[in-house]
């Protein structure tokens, strides 16, 4: 009996000693869990509260360059409202062009490139004086610095007397949309470069001061102010030229109208809607040409409106969109924007 009773010990022993470690097991897999825990939520606090440090210097950051960005120094012989525009063509002339452009927008390049010669043979003529707006709506959807500082080197280049030539040649080199290659004053001022005259002291100095940032800035507030829906933005004694698809006004357009209206015939059909359009005025969808067409082509650009595409010279990344910064993918054909 008795070594009965001690294998029956033994075994109440050896399930004892096999329970308590399975308890023991448990309990310890419950601190580990709780450890683990703590450890994730002590990381996640880490990581919110370096991503609150980052913004606050962000924040900082932004308000810093705000003030650093000096006074509004409006380029030599800017006009119009608050002096936010630079004119080409000369002052008397009949028609006007209001164009507000980004520099790093495709769809602005994709309007230079089928507009400018037609553009610049009107103004040689005295027909047509031109009103430029800059703006860096890129900029704000892309992020980088090109458009304003591109806009800056074409205000020192309006006070050298060359901004029509240095205007051209930006568009002319414009880099991919997603390229920022504007952001470096040495890229403008290899540009400059080429264009006669222009690569000055006083020059290089307005492109690496900024002097003219605080002034683009402004023009840029004064786009958003007036609620257009993308660059470009063109107006032809007030009403917008891209907008309408089913009547856009191509090159060859523009130019018998600002030659009607010369002549005194066909003013009003060029001018009419002014006002109406100078507000709200919207360009039409977007479309990939090639920067090789031709002056007169049937393609037109316009505005980017909110949902931008491509145009020659540059890829959109979905391309931006007007004052509000949204985005939208894909392209139509007929003109682009952004």
């Amino acid at each position: 009996m008795s070594e009965k009773n001690d294998g029956a010990n033994r075994d109440a022993t050896k399930r004892s000693a096999r329970e308590r470690l399975l308890v023991e097991r448990e309990r310890q897999k419950t601190r580990d869990k709780r450890r683990r825990t703590l450890v994730v939520a002590a990381a996640v606090v880490g990581v919110l509260g370096l991503a609150t440090v980052v913004g606050v210097i962000a924040a900082n950051t932004g308000k810093d360059g705000s003030a650093k960005a000096g006074p509004v120094v409006a380029p030599s012989g800017a006009t119009g409202k608050d002096a936010l525009a630079i004119q080409a063509g000369k002052p008397e002339a009949k028609s006007s062009l209001t164009v507000w452009e980004d520099f790093r927008c495709p769809s602005c390049k994709f309007f230079e490139d089928n507009y400018r010669d037609v553009i610049h043979d009107l103004e040689a003529k005295g027909l047509l004086k031109v009103d430029y707006h800059l703006v860096t709506l890129i900029d704000r959807r892309m992020g980088g610095s090109g458009s304003l500082k591109a806009a800056n080197a074409a205000a020192c280049a309006q006070d050298a007397g060359k901004f029509t030539e240095y205007h051209d040649l930006l568009f002319q080199n414009q880099p991919q949309e997603t390229d920022d290659a504007f952001g470096k004053n040495a890229k403008l001022l290899e540009l400059a470069g080429k264009v006669d005259g222009l690569d000055t002291p006083e020059f290089r100095s307005c492109v690496e001061d900024g002097t003219h940032n605080s002034w683009v800035a402004k023009s840029d507030a004064a786009f958003t102010t007036g609620q257009f829906r993308g660059t470009p933005t063109v107006l032809l004694n007030g009403k917008d030229i891209l907008s309408d698809q089913a009547n856009q006004v191509t090159p060859q357009k523009l130019k018998e109208q600002v030659e009607a209206a010369a002549k005194g015939s066909g003013g009003a059909d060029a001018g009419a809607g002014a006002g109406a359009g100078a507000g709200k005025a919207s360009p039409s969808s977007s479309a990939t040409p090639g920067s090789g067409a031709k002056t007169g082509a049937k393609a037109s650009p316009s505005a980017s409106r909110t949902g931008s595409g491509t145009g020659s010279g540059g890829s959109s990344d979905g391309s931006s969109n007007r004052s509000t910064g949204r985005t939208s993918s894909g392209s139509s054909s007929g003109s682009p924007q952004d």
